[in-house]
């Protein structure tokens, strides 16, 4: 029904009946752009490719602490305990021995803590015996350092390594203390300081990927 015939259906309606008459006006109804929605979240990794970096990454830990007698990793709670927890599996797979794990909870050592948002909730600190391992610190992004920094505070705290090495899902550079990763899952160049790289576990998000969310910078 066009415009003339829906006001001259009114106009009798009206007329046989005594409502008031509105004149009705339809507006297009415009297609959402999918793609300006897909915009303001942009996917780097998905499951596929980040299982192959994880394998990658398992086998460079594995060289970089000369083998598995003496490696210990410590997973950053919350996604970096679930990642040391798959690299664990896969050196087992691949050594037929698996490394004993930790896991930290840095929260009460940042020293940016009124900084960096609202209080997160404690997670759990458990650690095996450090004295003389080689131990590889494993978290899921790299940004400022100062995640890394209280890390190693911590660990400080529990007993003394032979040796502190740092493997690291995501690079995405912007370091405010001089910390550098041995193991390097991907490195990113084209991210702005204030946007915030999410890295989704499928034990806590139920898929696995890597995303940048615009403007929201975190702290790491």
């Amino acid at each position: 029904m066009d415009q003339k015939q829906l006001t001259w259906t009114r106009r009798r309606l009206h007329a046989s009946t005594g409502l008031p008459f509105v004149h009705v006006f339809f507006l297009p109804v415009l297609p959402v752009s999918l793609t300006a929605v897909s915009a303001s979240r942009r996917s780097l990794l998905d499951s596929r490719a980040i299982a192959r970096t994880l394998d990658r990454m398992a086998s460079e830990i594995v060289t970089f602490a000369g083998g598995t007698d003496r490696l210990l990793l410590v997973g950053i709670q919350r996604r970096g305990a679930d990642l040391a927890r798959r690299i664990g599996a896969t050196i087992a797979k691949a050594h037929g021995t698996a490394p004993p794990l930790g896991a930290l909870d840095i929260t009460l050592y940042r020293d940016d803590l009124e900084t960096v948002g609202p209080r997160p909730v404690i997670g759990e600190t458990h650690l095996p015996p450090l004295d003389g391992r080689i131990v590889v610190i494993v978290d899921d992004v790299l940004f400022t350092g100062r995640t890394v920094r209280a890390a190693m505070d911590e660990i400080a705290d529990f007993g003394r390594p032979a040796r502190i090495g740092l493997a690291v899902l995501i690079d995405r550079g912007g370091r405010e203390l001089p910390i550098q990763a041995d193991v390097v899952g991907e490195r990113l160049s084209e991210v702005a300081p204030h946007d915030r790289v999410d890295v989704l576990i499928t034990e806590l998000d139920g898929t696995d990927a890597v995303e940048v969310a615009p403007g929201a910078r975190s702290a790491t």
